[in-house]
């Protein structure tokens, strides 16, 4: 498969139109007409995730955060960033993300992260676009199948994202057995204001400040930080699954390892 045949297939699922204006999602490094026989999947460009890529001669590396947000005025190697780009170049990997597109597109982000926690009936917490009539968007606010205590439906999200931790704010602002929530993948901050419009008890997100998170409280909800890492490592291996299918299990998927950037001592 050539290169500019498989992102043909990535923009099918998630289209670059669905991204927001400040984003950069997309072909970022490499040749379009290179063939592809073997993919690495990961959350960030880090320099492990692109020595992995170049010790295991892979030809196409797939993350969801892309390396580059900002114009690159000059690519060589006394930047971490350009470094990276210089390295992936030079051992021929044709490098692409999918990022807040992924995030917007139906049965992507928002939707594999209400699945895990089993939200039913399920809607955007900010609407950024939509799909054959319906509206997409960062997130998903709805209800569980039963009302559960707050701290049972923390174990819950620990469970379902396999996190070796959690922060949670606002502990004594939820009362009741919690029913309505919302997930928020990545940094949350901005969807608070979302959630509460959405009469949410609990948001689960990452990346929570000090002073969203108890503004948060005094209005009577409660947030689970997940890390931004925590929430969206999902993509990993819904992308890797994907590449498969779509081509026909002709190309080998790497996966990079977990790679939690923080941990508790």
């Amino acid at each position: 498969m050539l290169c500019r045949e498989l992102i043909e297939k990535l923009e099918k699922l998630a289209p670059r139109e669905l991204a927001c204006d400040w984003d950069n999602p997309g072909f970022l490094a490499g040749r379009g007409d290179k063939e592809i026989k073997k993919v690495l999947v990961a959350l960030d460009a880090t320099d492990r995730v692109v020595e992995q890529a170049v010790k295991e001669k892979a030809d196409f590396l797939l993350t969801h955060h892309p390396l580059v947000f900002r114009p690159l005025k000059q690519v060589n190697d006394e930047n971490f960033i350009s470094r990276r780009i210089v390295t992936l170049l030079q051992a021929d990997i044709s490098y692409f993300a999918m990022h807040t597109n992924f995030d917007a597109a139906p049965g992507c982000m928002a939707d594999l992260a209400a699945d895990r926690l089993e939200i039913l009936n399920g809607v955007p917490l900010e609407v950024t676009g939509e799909v054959n009539g319906e509206a997409v968007g960062i997130g998903k606010a709805g209800s569980l199948k039963a009302p559960v205590p707050l701290d049972a439906f923390a174990d819950q999200v620990k469970a379902a994202f396999g996190l070796p931790f959690l922060l949670m704010y606002g502990s004594d602002a939820v009362k009741e057995p919690v029913s309505r929530v919302a997930v928020s993948p990545g940094a949350g901050g901005s969807m608070i204001r979302y959630a509460l419009e959405k009469k949410v008890q609990v948001l689960v997100t990452g990346d929570i400040g000090h002073h969203d998170a108890i503004d948060a409280a005094a209005s009577g909800m409660a947030i689970l930080d997940a890390g931004h890492y925590g929430l969206e490592h999902i993509f990993i291996p819904f992308m890797a699954d994907y590449i498969r299918n779509v081509s026909g299990s002709t190309l080998e998927v790497l996966q990079a390892a977990p790679d939690f950037p923080a941990r508790v001592i």
